[in-house]
């Protein structure tokens, strides 16, 4: 894949917004505006699959999901877009039968091909004979390229090293929310020294540090950057929205105009707003928040 193929807004808008809750605190917030990357591979997700698009060169695409997975969405779209055949291996075999909710309609729409499985299997997905098998079973062709779920891979990290890059000099501390890691991984190792890196977790369990980890030995060899994860901020779990959440992203869109996505938005938004209160942002800090997807479906 190259920009020309599919071309993305980049570096993607910075805007500072005033908001008394960090104001009152000597805070500045900055909004990192990836969502206006690209219409079809909206944000982080332009970022993260780029380089993977370019390492299959042409050859099927085969990646994972939950029902309401942004990934497949992206990875699906960039088929239609590429001319790739895609292949989508969702969690949970017992959506085989229902109907389709709107995420999957719309990966359906833009060709990509569903395989439902077991949730046993798909948590064990990256032991290598489970998921030869699993691509056995999704009839992936032999020559597919494999993505993993979120696009989370050191392909992906080196390529949110750009987002990093984009905002030396312009933040104290950027964050991002986190389902898999990668885009904190990347970004982190793009900050110039002094800037760190604010990871808010939207998954229970704990394990994002580690997994961020991981991640930063398979793109570099080793840590990059000063980072850090925040896992107090998942709202009960991946795709839990409790009221008090959704009564803040309301909040917020009304007071900025801007469209709050729940899963992980929202989550970010929230944590940082939280965090101010504590006092864990000294005066004059400016505080750069990614913007890494818009709310789905739209309308």
């Amino acid at each position: 894949m190259s920009e020309v193929q599919v071309p993305g807004r980049v570096p993607s808008p910075l805007v500072e917004v005033a908001d008394e809750r960090f104001a009152r605190h000597g805070v500045r917030l900055l909004l990192k505006r990836d969502d206006l990357i690209h219409p079809d591979l909206v944000g982080n997700k332009w970022r993260k699959l780029a380089p993977s698009l370019r390492a299959a060169e042409g050859r099927p695409l085969v990646t994972f999901g939950g029902a309401w997975s942004n990934h497949l969405r992206a990875t699906a779209a960039a088929g239609r877009l590429l001319g790739l055949g895609t292949v989508g291996i969702v969690r949970g075999d017992e959506l085989a039968g229902r109907e389709r909710n709107a995420s999957l309609e719309r990966c359906a729409a833009d060709g990509m091909r569903l395989c439902f499985v077991d949730r046993a299997a798909y948590r064990r997905k990256a032991e290598p004979e489970v998921l030869a098998e699993l691509l056995r079973g999704a009839g992936t062709p032999p020559d597919a390229f494999v993505v993993p779920e979120g696009g989370s891979n050191a392909l992906a990290v080196r390529g949110c090293v750009a987002l990093g890059e984009e905002l030396r000099g312009l933040a104290d501390v950027a964050a991002v929310a986190c389902g898999t890691g990668g885009t904190l991984a990347g970004m982190a190792a793009g900050l110039a020294p002094g800037q760190r890196a604010l990871g808010v977790a939207v998954l229970k369990g704990g394990f994002l540090a580690e997994e961020v980890r991981r991640l930063q030995q398979e793109g570099f060899g080793g840590p990059r950057g000063r980072w850090e994860v925040e896992d107090r901020f998942h709202g009960g779990g991946f795709a839990r929205v409790p009221a008090g959440l959704d009564a803040f992203a309301r909040d917020f869109e009304e007071r900025h105009g801007l469209a709050v996505e729940r899963v992980y938005v929202a989550k970010l938004l929230f944590a940082l707003t939280a965090l101010v209160e504590e006092g864990a942002f000294a005066a004059g800090t400016r505080l750069a928040a990614v913007v890494t997807g818009r709310p789905f479906p739209e309308g």
